[in-house]
């Protein structure tokens, strides 16, 4: 039995993969919505998130290795599914999509933390346009809400503690674009073209991401891009491909 992390719009296709081949997993998620998802798919699914302790007790359980597909931003998952696998004597591989290759171009801007893009966003001003998500949001808001010369366009996932969260952080309805994706290149160009955005906000989430996608379509219309880099871990076993996982998943279990 694998332990699998989902967190990202592929992981779900891995998991069917990797199922396909005779595994068997079960799959950890933090929302019913991707439990639903990956159910449907055939892939039993526990929801909620686990401490260090609680997944290492977790994997005692008869399971052989973990699979750590969460977003490449989720570090406080990765530690804890490393950690956690290192105190059950499990192998624990991670798969990540390939960053992605972004030319230097003199409307993108690369910078290391929510903070820094938050500071960045401020300096440029207008309509700023976030993608990075509601668990930071907070970070955006303090900086950019209180100048009346910049409007905030908040995008995330259609969730009501998402709305909640907006309503209590002063984001008002006008500016909250409730979407699931993943978005398309012509429906960006759609949102920042109905918004007027002239800065966005963007996180290093790789090519299944969209986010070579997402700044060809800002660039194109003239729009400053400012991207977060992943965080920096070093993880043991990292794969960038289905196949890879499966080929190191099984020279792992054989030893």
């Amino acid at each position: 039995m694998i332990f699998f992390l989902a967190g990202t719009s592929d992981a779900r296709e891995l998991a069917v993969t990797l199922q396909n081949t005779g595994k068997s997993l079960l799959a950890s998620v933090v929302t019913e919505n991707a439990a639903t998802e990956l159910e449907a798919a055939q892939i039993a699914a526990r929801t909620g998130r686990l401490t260090t302790e609680e997944m290492a007790e977790l994997l005692k359980d008869g399971y052989s290795a973990v699979v750590d597909a969460s977003h490449p931003f989720a570090e406080e998952a990765s530690k804890n599914a490393m950690e956690a696998a290192e105190k059950a004597g499990l192998p624990y591989i991670r798969y990540e999509r390939a960053d992605t290759e972004i030319d230097d171009h003199p409307l993108v801007t690369r910078v290391n933390t929510y903070e820094e893009a938050a500071d960045a966003a401020l300096k440029k001003g207008g309509v700023v346009m976030l993608t990075t998500g509601s668990k930071t949001l907070q970070v955006f808001t303090e900086k950019l809400l209180p100048h009346e010369n910049i409007r905030l366009i908040a995008r995330m996932l259609p969730r009501l503690d998402n709305m909640e969260k907006c309503a209590a952080l002063g984001v008002t309805q006008k500016n909250i674009v409730a979407m699931q994706g993943p978005f398309t290149k012509e429906l960006d160009l759609a949102l920042y073209r109905h918004y007027n955005v002239t800065t966005t906000v963007m996180k290093e989430s790789g090519a299944i991401g969209a986010v070579a996608a997402k700044i060809e379509a800002a660039v194109s219309l003239g729009i400053e891009t400012i991207v977060i880099s992943r965080p920096p871990i070093s993880y043991p076993n990292r794969c960038e491909t289905f196949e890879e996982v499966i080929e190191t998943l099984t020279c792992l279990e054989e030893r």
